[in-house]
C-alpha cells in the first residue's frame, strides 16, 4: 500500500527563482534551508543510522533509475558534447559553449564528480554521484524547487530523490544562488522587479531612477552573497550539532568505541565537513554549467 500526500501552498508562495528575479529578500530563507539540509542529510546517513537500516533504505530507493540517469545526462554529459538538449544564448555564447566542450581539465574534474574517486589532500574519498549512497538527497534542489514567502520556505518536487552524495544537494542550492547573483543586472529593468517598483514615483528624474535601481541591485546582490555564506555556515553549525547530540547513538560511520575522545571526534568532524564543503563546490559548479 502506498500513500501520496499533497499540500496546497497558498498565495503568496512563489517559486524562489521568481522571487530572486523580482529582487525580493527572504529573511528566513537561510535558516529554513540550512535546517532542511542538515536534518534530511544527517538523519538519513550512517552518522545516525545503522548499516542495516541504511542499506535497506538504499535498496528501497534504487528503483529511481530513469530519473537518476536523466540527472547524470544533463549534469555530467550533455554540456561537454554537442547535444540536442543543450541551450545557450546563440550566437553570443557560442564560443563559451565551445570552450566548455574543449576544456580537457574540466572534463576530468566532471568525470571525478560523476564516477571516479575524488582526490583531496592526497587522500582518496568515495565521492561518487553514481555510486556513493551517502544520504537521502532531494536530487534537484535548485531555486525552482523551493517555494517561499517572507515567513515560509517549502521544498517541493522531490521526484529525483535517491541515496547519493550530500554535496549534490548543497551544491545545487548554493550554485543556483550564485547564478541568481550574476543574473541580477539583467533583471533590473523588468517590470515585475521590486527595485523598479521602488522608483516609479513621478518626482524622480530618469537619472535618479537609474541610479536608485543600480544601488538597489547592488544591495540585493550583497544580500545574495550573504545568503550563500550564511547558508553554508549555518548548515555546518546545525549538522555538527546534530552529530554531537547523537554521537553515542546507533550510527555506525564512526563508532564511539573507536572515536572515543573529544580530540579525535573534533578531527573527524573537521575533516568530514571540509571534504563536504569542497565536494559541494564541485557539484555546485557542475550545476551552474548545466
Amino acid at each position: 500500500m502506498s500513500l501520496i500526500g499533497i499540500r496546497y501552498l497558498e498565495p503568496p508562495h512563489i517559486i524562489l527563482r521568481k522571487g530572486s528575479i523580482a529582487g525580493i529578500q527572504y529573511p528566513l530563507l537561510t535558516e529554513h534551508m540550512a535546517d532542511f539540509m542538515a536534518k534530511t542529510l544527517f538523519f538519513t546517513s550512517l552518522l545516525f543510522r545503522t548499516t542495516s537500516e541504511h542499506k535497506r533504505d538504499v535498496a528501497e530507493y534504487c528503483g529511481n533509475v530513469e530519473l537518476c540517469r536523466l540527472t547524470e545526462q544533463v549534469m555530467f554529459s550533455d554540456p561537454y558534447k554537442v547535444s540536442q538538449y543543450n541551450r545557450w544564448t546563440s550566437p553570443y555564447l557560442n564560443r563559451d559553449a565551445e570552450a566548455v566542450r574543449e576544456d580537457n581539465l574540466l572534463k576530468l574534474e566532471v568525470a571525478e564528480l560523476k564516477s571516479k574517486l575524488f582526490i583531496l589532500y592526497k587522500n582518496v574519498h568515495f565521492c561518487k554521484f553514481c555510486e556513493r549512497a551517502q544520504a537521502l538527497i532531494h536530487g534537484d534542489l535548485h531555486t525552482g524547487s523551493v517555494m517561499v514567502t517572507r515567513e515560509s520556505t517549502q521544498v517541493i518536487d522531490p521526484k529525483f530523490a535517491f541515496y547519493g552524495p550530500m554535496g549534490f544537494d548543497i551544491g545545487a542550492f548554493l550554485g543556483n544562488l550564485i547564478l541568481a547573483y550574476f543574473s541580477q543586472d539583467g533583471h533590473a529593468d523588468q517590470a515585475n522587479d521590486q527595485k523598479v517598483v521602488l522608483v516609479t514615483l513621478p518626482y524622480y528624474t530618469n537619472e535618479e531612477k537609474n541610479f536608485l535601481v543600480c544601488m538597489c541591485t547592488l544591495a540585493y546582490k550583497e544580500w545574495i552573497l550573504k545568503t550563500i555564506e550564511d547558508t553554508w555556515n549555518l548548515f555546518h553549525h546545525k549538522f555538527t550539532a546534530l552529530w554531537d547530540e547523537h554521537r553515542h547513538g546507533a550510527g555506525e560511520a564512526y563508532l564511539p568505541a573507536i572515536y572515543n575522545n573529544p580530540e579525535v571526534q573534533l578531527l573527524v568532524q573537521k575533516k568530514y565537513m571540509t571534504d563536504l564543503f569542497h565536494v559541494s563546490l564541485g557539484f555546485g559548479a557542475a550545476k551552474m554549467i548545466r
